[in-house]
């Protein structure tokens, strides 16, 4: 079990999301998939605006804010957005990201673990590559890095505590739509 405590990042404006919350993941065994829930707040609370990326970064560095966690963690040098860390675009809803992600190609395991590097959440969305430039295929184009987070180790509690109300919306949506 690992945590990431996000902070929005201390470089950019004060009119921009002060995003908040955690990142959490687990991983059962080297072999295994990595499964993530994403439990964020402090975005515009309008429903129409566009998805932000979120991938991790090589370094755990905050330093100098969001900014010195390198770029994205890319051990196999690989265009984007196939790297270990690029989770995609997630699409606030009243102001906030409750994201159950399972089958994730990162691991917590071995040389290539993602302990102690960061999460990232960006400004913009993912363009997956399809942007026709170089930035494209290295980052997504995804813009600004609005808030991070050290990847850490943590006992199971935090998990168990956040996962049944990112999976309970789904059943409680279901159980409403068969009513």
């Amino acid at each position: 079990y690992a945590t990431c405590e996000m902070k929005p990042s201390s470089k950019i404006d004060a009119d921009k999301p002060q995003v908040t919350g955690q990142v959490l993941f687990r991983q059962y065994y080297s072999y295994g998939r990595l499964e993530a829930i994403f439990y964020l707040d402090g975005f515009p609370l309008d429903n129409n605006q566009s998805g932000r990326a979120i991938h991790i970064h090589e370094l755990g560095d905050l330093s100098n804010g969001c900014d010195s966690t390198g770029g994205h963690y890319n051990p196999f040098r690989v265009n984007h957005p196939r790297h270990p860390g690029d989770f995609g675009n997630f699409s606030p809803k009243e102001g906030k990201i409750r994201k159950y992600k399972t089958n994730l190609s990162a691991t917590m395991f071995g040389p290539y673990s993602i302990m102690g590097r960061s999460v990232v959440i960006h400004e913009q969305e993912d363009d997956m590559g399809k942007g026709n430039n170089k930035a494209s295929l290295e980052n997504g184009n995804a813009g600004k890095r609005l808030a991070c987070c050290v990847i850490g180790m943590c006992n199971k509690n935090l998990w168990e505590e956040k996962v049944t109300e990112v999976t309970d919306k789904k059943k409680r949506g279901l159980n409403k739509r068969m009513q």
